[in-house]
């Protein structure tokens, strides 16, 4: 998935699996139980759990999105409607979402 930013490169997002995320926690998990907090020097990471809260947010946005899609279009909604509601052309709208619905 692409997102446009305010200057005119495009960012591409990785998704990654349930069962990738998964490993990664076991990893965390490990590295966390292996540090002594008596020794560990910790630097700030407000800004790098600001990432990780917007990026988590990101991602249940894109769900809630993509079932709301979903949802209009089982309800016989056409492309043209979507794409009103969501900003952009009905072109725009069917190449995102139309391999993703069910309808």
């Amino acid at each position: 998935m692409q997102f446009a930013t305010a200057f005119s490169d495009e960012v591409t997002m990785t998704r990654h699996t349930a069962k990738e995320i998964e490993l990664a926690a076991e990893r965390f998990e490990q590295l966390a139980d292996s540090l002594d907090p008596d020794t560990a020097k910790v630097e700030g990471t407000e800004d790098l759990r600001e990432i990780a809260i917007a990026a988590e947010a990101v991602r249940a946005d894109d769900a809630r999105l993509r079932e709301a899609v979903g949802l209009a279009r089982a309800r016989g909604r056409s492309w043209n409607n979507i794409a009103l509601a969501l900003g952009v052309s009905r072109q725009a709208a069917r190449q995102r979402f139309a391999d993703k619905t069910t309808a």
